[in-house]
């Protein structure tokens, strides 16, 4: 036991030395740096107003939020996570309360300068995220911020930047001063660099007159611009639609797709002139193909003037009642007989195309009707109507005129003609409505004109509809009849 006890086993070996080299030997594991170092770590933790950074040292290096990022009011959680290793630059040693304090921004800050000022040496592109749309243009995050004009967002002037907000776009670099933190960006530049073979090569395969499809890109107030593909081209405002339009974003707003016709390419200066109305219907040419003279139709008084009343038909569409055509007596002031915005029934009498007029009667859309009487044509409120040489109707498709029946398998066909039929019923009831007021008001009218009222006889009255009625129409047939009555429901 006591030979035991004299026998000490050795638990530890000092191969380091003194005190004083063991200190050192410590001391060797610690990083040495000084203020503006740039420094790697590892996150440990990620709070809501710091990050802790082990970059070895004998304390842990606090990362305040905003030294994380050129971005204004982020969030730690999104800009690192525990375990990540970053590069920070030391901002101080040592704090007045011993803190070590890093900024991530800083670090990024001047590792960016050293590669953007070797691409602005080389002539090259650099490519980031827009940050933020401030006054004048817009913040790019290149590793530093970026400052990108709005005149040089893209081929022309952009009055709209909040859309860029989140994109990743290139550019290139036009002004470069470190002393006053000044990055001047353009994206003009590099589109024009980069566009101008493509360009060249689609315009050369674009001719007058050919049908594209293309997407709105801006909308100033002189047209539209579309994009066709990479090139864009301009619909002037008198090219957007066939009516009156005060500002282009009454017919289209920027990201619709349209379709529209080449009307002119100018080479030597690169412009594509666009028209969106020649790919639609001319609604002259539409209101002529469907309406037919001796059709009624409703209409707004539009404007007064001494030889007659302008009536707009459809939209952009207006009409002539000449004053001989508004009532069944002479007429010395049109106003006498209608008002300004007053919704009348008028006859259409002609239709000339090329001048672009239509010629209405009131006057004869009034005798064409008798309030009192059922008998309704609906060719003549705008159903359509066809009929073969001989002048006989014909049927709509999927209707059997033997048996008064549709066919079965033509459900659509029969769904459409009944609408068109309820349509011109529920105009032709409307019109008789207000033949009953204006025969209410003719007296009055008269007298407000200086002038008695016609008398006018009951049986004449009574055989307004039949005595009109031109042979060929939807009202001559007795098999037309039952089809009528079978719509209505009778």
């Amino acid at each position: 036991m006591a030979e035991n006890n004299n026998e000490v086993a050795k638990v530890a070996i000092n191969d380091i030395g003194t005190e004083e080299d063991f200190i050192k030997a410590v001391d060797s594991t610690i990083k040495n740096f000084d203020d503006g170092d740039l420094v790697e770590g590892t996150v440990v933790k990620v709070d809501h107003d710091e990050v802790l950074l082990d970059i070895g040292y004998k304390t842990e290096g606090v990362i305040p939020s905003r030294e994380l990022s050129i971005k204004k009011d982020v969030d730690p959680d999104e800009v690192v996570e525990v375990g990540d290793t970053i590069e920070a630059l030391v901002v101080t040693k040592e704090d007045k309360e011993g803190r070590l304090i890093l900024s991530k921004k800083r670090a990024q800050y001047e590792r960016a300068w050293g590669d953007i000022e070797k691409i602005k040496e080389a002539d090259g592109v650099v490519e980031g995220t827009v940050i933020e749309a401030v006054k004048g243009g817009l913040i790019v995050d290149i590793g530093l911020r970026g400052f990108l004009p709005a005149s040089l967002v893209e081929m022309r002037r952009v009055r709209d930047l909040s859309p860029y907000i989140g994109q990743k776009i290139k550019a290139k670099i036009l002004e470069l001063d470190k002393n006053r933190n000044n990055v001047v960006l353009s994206r003009r530049q590099y589109l024009e660099e980069t566009q101008s073979e493509v360009r060249e090569t689609f315009l050369s395969q674009l001719k007058k007159g050919q049908i594209r499809e293309g997407v709105v890109s801006s909308i100033v107030n002189f047209g539209a611009f579309v994009d066709l593909g990479g090139v864009d081209g301009l619909i002037h405002v008198s090219e957007l639609s066939w009516k009156h339009i005060d500002h282009p974003s009454e017919v289209v707003k920027v990201g619709d797709k349209v379709t529209v016709e080449v009307l002119d390419v100018d080479l030597d200066r690169e412009r594509i002139s666009l028209s969106l109305k020649a790919t639609q219907e001319d609604p002259w040419q539409r209101f002529a193909r469907t309406h037919v003279p001796g059709q009624i139709v409703k209409g707004k008084v539009t404007k007064i003037v001494q030889f007659g009343v302008f009536i707009s038909v459809e939209d952009g569409i207006e009409g002539l009642v000449h004053i001989s055509e508004l009532a069944n007596r002479h007429v010395e002031n049109p106003e006498t007989v209608v008002k300004p915005g007053e919704e009348v029934f008028v006859k259409v009498i002609d239709v000339d195309l090329d001048r672009r007029r239509i010629s209405l009667s009131l006057k004869q859309a009034n005798d064409s009707v008798d309030p009192a009487s059922e008998d309704f044509d609906p060719a003549l409120y705008g159903m359509p109507a066809e009929y073969d040489e001989q002048g006989n109707y014909k049927y709509p498709e999927g209707f059997d005129p033997a048996t008064n029946e549709w066919i079965a398998g033509h459900e659509k066909q029969r769904e459409e003609w009944e609408a068109q039929y309820a349509a011109a019923h529920d105009l032709w009831e409307q019109h008789k409505e207000f033949v009953a007021k204006e025969l209410e008001n003719a007296e009055a009218s008269a007298a407000e004109d200086g002038q008695a009222p016609k008398e006018e006889k009951a049986e004449e009255v009574s055989n307004y509809s039949s005595e009109s009625t031109s042979n060929g129409t939807l009202a001559d047939s007795d098999q037309l009849a039952a089809l009528r009555d079978q719509l209505l429901g009778k």
